[in-house]
């Protein structure tokens, strides 16, 4: 069922990538995959790599992640059950460098040097706002709405004036940019630098390999590489694996040429990142 004004394939590119989101965002989700990174681990292997979690709060966890197809459980006997990464887990781990990126450039700095992990869990917090997938989807493709237009495409079923809660949301996170009451909105410098991001989240999640995300017909274009730095979980636990690389399918379709909106998009400059970037 459409959740959105948006064509049929725009609509289900949304719903794939908010999916993928809700995978990763509850918290710890992010901390135990890292830790799963390398061969498998036996629960009480990862429990100790994870030693922060109370008692009782791993299991659903890597139940969740089970249920998400990014955790594999495997019993090799009644007395050995290891817990490793799905092949769609490795592949969605490359997301997370481009998340620190983005954070690293547009997310306002901390009074102290963060981790990794600490940027990603901020950053997932802002993309997983109510109806902020939607709402940035329209944004980047047709540049500058007004909050009425807005609302018709992005919750055609509900009162317009539903829409100025996420937005005045956005704008205060720094995704989104408004010269003033009844103004039109665009995107922001940091909303729109989340192109590399949202493109490989939407290639991840329909099943693409990553480099597909230059072909996004909204988020598409040249994709920077992220900087390399130590991944970490806190400055005072020990560093989890490297990340291994992704396994790529050999081939998979490509996205379609048409534009998944009905009109046409052109590029425009990008507007001034608010003093101190978007809020944590």
């Amino acid at each position: 069922m459409a959740i959105t004004a948006l064509p049929p394939d725009t609509d289900a590119d949304i719903a794939r990538v908010t999916e993928a989101l809700a995978m990763i965002t509850p918290r710890w989700n992010v901390r135990i995959l890292l830790a799963l990174s390398g061969p498998p681990l036996r629960y009480s292997e990862l429990a100790a790599k994870v030693s922060w979690l109370q008692s009782g709060q791993l299991h659903p966890k890597l139940k969740a992640l089970c249920d998400a197809g990014l955790v594999e459980r495997t019993e090799h006997t009644s007395r050995h059950v290891t817990y490793g990464h799905t092949n769609r887990g490795v592949a969605l781990l490359p997301v997370l460098p481009m998340i620190v990126t983005w954070a690293e450039e547009h997310l306002e700095k901390a009074d102290r040097s963060l981790p990794a992990i600490e940027q990603i869990e901020d950053s997932l917090t802002l993309l997983t706002r109510r109806h902020a997938a939607a709402i940035l989807w329209v944004l980047k493709s047709r540049q500058e709405v007004s909050g009425r237009a807005l609302a018709r495409i992005v919750m055609p079923s509900s009162d317009w004036t539903n829409i100025y809660p996420p937005l005045r949301q956005l704008v205060a996170d720094g995704l989104v940019d408004t010269k003033g009451t009844g103004r039109p909105y665009r995107l922001s410098a940091a909303g729109d630098g989340l192109s590399p991001v949202l493109g490989t989240l939407s290639a991840w999640s329909a099943g693409q390999p990553l480099d597909q995300a230059s072909q996004h017909p909204v988020w598409g274009g040249p994709q920077a590489k992220p900087a390399q730095r130590p991944w970490v979980s806190s400055q005072s636990r020990p560093a989890p694996a490297a990340l291994p690389p992704a396994r790529m399918p050999q081939s998979s379709p490509a996205w379609h040429n048409r534009d998944l909106f009905s009109h046409a998009t052109t590029a425009r400059p990008k507007t001034a990142i608010p003093a101190g970037g978007p809020r944590r």
